[in-house]
């Protein structure tokens, strides 16, 4: 097993074409996340891991399957298998460990976006709630909160967030209830990450947050791809403009 490096992304570029998915970009970008290959010369498989999921490609191997860096900081892994090969080795491997469930691909259809609608959408938010981007202080916040923190979890500090990265939250008295930011980044777009404190959730903050980060990206001409953990998640994309395109099998694995 090969632990590539960036200028070796061109590898197992080839392991990874139609694959749609933003996650396995930002690495074949050399932008966030690692790949391995089974050996270094003439790869016949390839595995990425960008923020808590993982990708395989190629050939199944099993080695690649049990790869989970020591750094790896969080509780579980998300392995995405490409086929039933691959979805067989992960269950060999972690037997009675895992979690299988299904997630939900969004199509990327970069014209779909309505901004009189999403505009609309943050018109609607009452007037205790304020909105507003991602600052240094609101960064910080986020990080130090469980259900706030993959908002900017994938980035080292706020100075790399605010290179790469951008967001929009909501604030209620100070205090940070909602946000919509980029989980991840590759060339020309960024991966959506939702979270609302579970108190005021069923408020429409989620969504007024999702519809200024779009509005955003749309004026940095980035697209703001989305990926459901859920079925609520598909329902809110749709109020945006997206579209269902397919369920896929997903693997939680305890690392720790």
């Amino acid at each position: 097993m090969y632990h590539l490096k960036k200028h070796e992304m061109d590898k197992i570029v080839p392991f990874f074409e139609g694959w749609k998915e933003t996650l396995i970009w930002s690495c074949l970008h050399g932008i966030m996340g690692s790949a391995w290959a089974d050996n270094a010369e003439q790869p016949a498989a390839a595995q990425i891991i960008t923020g808590d999921f993982c990708f395989f490609a190629g050939a199944p191997d099993i080695e690649l399957v049990k790869n989970i860096p020591g750094d790896f900081s969080a509780q579980n892994i998300l392995m995405v298998p490409p086929n039933d090969e691959w979805a067989a080795l992960i269950e060999t491997a972690y037997k009675n460990r895992f979690n299988k469930f299904m997630r939900y691909a969004i199509k990327k259809e970069p014209g779909v976006f309505d901004r009189q609608k999403l505009n609309a959408y943050i018109e609607k938010l009452s007037p205790e709630y304020t909105i507003k981007m991602i600052d240094e202080e609101v960064f910080q916040k986020a990080g130090s909160q469980g259900w706030s923190k993959d908002l900017c979890s994938q980035f080292s500090g706020y100075k790399e967030f605010e290179m790469y990265g951008l967001g929009a939250v909501i604030l209620h008295d100070g205090e940070l209830v909602s946000g919509a930011a980029s989980y991840t980044v590759y060339n020309g777009g960024i991966e959506i990450e939702i979270d609302t404190k579970p108190e005021y959730r069923r408020r429409g903050l989620a969504l007024a947050c999702a519809s200024k980060l779009i509005l955003e990206c749309l004026d940095r001409n980035l697209y703001p791809s989305w990926d459901a953990a859920n079925r609520e998640s598909v329902a809110l994309s749709e109020k945006l403009g997206y579209h269902f395109d397919r369920e896929y099998v997903t693997y939680s694995v305890p690392v720790k």
